[in-house]
């Protein structure tokens, strides 16, 4: 649903600095002089659309499944300062970084001073998401929850740690928005109760809170169908705007321009339409898909087909469009996290692995045999192959490999943690006059 088609009248609300601190910008209407609260909500919204682009490079390109052609792009390649560098902070770090903490601004707007429940729930949903986007990316981070802030006090900008991060604002917005909504937001792309509660599961995921994760995740599934959630027959059409598995999507139209303006859209990047990358297919993406060749039902995973194409050496999943939603979660996402779960908190081989059944049916392939796969370790290492060529080119990769704790292994190089994250915006780092500091190694 393109909701968002009437964003655009509401972002007066807030405007970009183009000095000092984007995360704090300056808005053109106090607070108190609002009565409706809609317009920062919307705004809260919109501001999503500068994400799509720079976490799906950060997931895969950073990660094994796609590669950078052209300097000072094969950065994301080498696990050094390289990725610093000011063209791929412009165009990537920087926007992802301003446009969440105007989102977080608009959200703490209706949050502190909306009187609709709903509004507020909402607000809080975002404002969650977009700290743990935040803290996923960039690790500790600042955190600002007034609409007002007084940037004349620098010790507002201190980074706070990733864990209080999550305790103290992430897990209490999603609680609440999780309380506060119904699932009616799901069949008009706004937020809805059912996607609070799959991202407080992920959320627990990050955390090793297993058997957190596994009560939320396992609500949404036993949930989904009353809510108008379930698995797409076609797996063609898993990424379609729209479609049937979607619990949360930021949408995009091309009546609307996107906050993201740094260049080539997500699609794009996958395609080979980026002369920075006209081949971005990883050969280790496609002995992935080698690996499953000889377990399916009617020849192939047709996964691949749908995915890559390796003669051109490029991804297939996303059409050419600027209409193009990007998922930020669906209900494959939600049955492989809790059947990982399931796993770390010491359920059966055969209890998680059927869980996969319908996932792996509707890609043609067999099930997994609970008798082969039979120890927590394999069970484990099977849920991840499957999550990634499940999820191939949603932004899951690299952030998979960092919350298991299985980046070296998986890279097949010994990489130095500080490259687990990515570097803040240097211009943020400048204007703060050094409240906010650099990640190590950048």
């Amino acid at each position: 649903m393109k909701y968002i088609s009437i964003v655009i009248a509401s972002l007066f609300l807030i405007t970009a600095c183009d000095n000092d601190l984007d995360q704090i910008p300056p808005k053109q209407i106090e607070a108190s002089n609002l009565t409706d609260y809609n317009g920062a909500l919307n705004a809260a919204y919109h501001y999503q659309t500068g994400t799509p682009t720079p976490l799906a490079i950060m997931g895969d390109f950073r990660a094994d499944n796609m590669l950078m052609d052209e300097e000072p792009y094969p950065a994301f390649d080498r696990f050094n300062s390289d990725l610093a560098g000011g063209d791929l902070v412009e165009q990537f770090f920087r926007p992802f970084y301003s446009n969440l903490y105007k989102a977080i601004l608009s959200a703490n707007n209706v949050i502190n001073n909306s009187s609709d429940a709903t509004q507020v729930a909402e607000a809080r949903f975002l404002r969650g998401l977009s700290y743990f986007k935040l803290v996923m990316v960039f690790g500790d981070v600042t955190v600002n929850l007034s609409e007002s802030p007084d940037t004349s006090d620098s010790s507002i900008l201190v980074r706070q740690a990733a864990t209080e991060v999550y305790n103290s604002v992430i897990i209490p917005d999603l609680q609440a928005a999780a309380s506060g909504l119904d699932n009616s937001g799901v069949s008009n792309g706004r937020v809805s109760q059912i996607a609070a509660r799959g991202f407080l599961g992920k959320v627990y995921m990050y955390r090793g809170d297993y058997s957190s994760a596994a009560t939320e995740l396992a609500a949404v599934i036993n949930t989904a169908e009353a809510a108008g959630v379930s698995l797409e027959t076609d797996i063609a059409n898993v990424v379609a705007d729209g479609n049937s598995e979607v619990l949360f999507a930021t949408s995009r139209s091309s009546s609307i321009p996107s906050v993201y303006t740094a260049g080539t859209g997500f699609p794009g990047w996958f395609s080979g339409g980026d002369t920075k990358s006209l081949t971005p297919l990883d050969p280790d993406l496609v002995a992935a898909f080698d690996a499953v060749a000889n377990d399916t039902l009617v020849g192939g995973d047709l996964r691949r087909a749908l995915t890559i194409d390796e003669g051109a050496s490029i991804g297939l999943k996303y059409p050419e469009n600027l209409e193009q939603d990007f998922i930020e979660m669906r209900l494959s996402d939600v049955i492989l996290m809790y059947a990982e779960a399931l796993n770390e908190t010491g359920s059966s081989a055969a209890e998680v692995l059927g869980l996969l059944d319908d996932i792996r049916t509707r890609a043609g392939l067999n099930a997994l045999d609970p008798a082969a796969i039979n120890t927590q370790a394999l069970v484990k290492q099977a849920l991840a192959d499957e999550r990634r060529l499940e999820l191939a080119f949603e932004g899951h990769r690299w952030f998979d490999l960092v919350r298991t704790g299985t980046v070296d292994a998986e890279m097949g190089e010994t990489i130095n943690s500080n490259y687990h994250v990515f570097p803040i915006p240097n211009s943020e780092v400048l204007a703060s006059g050094g409240a906010i500091t650099q990640n190590p190694g950048y």
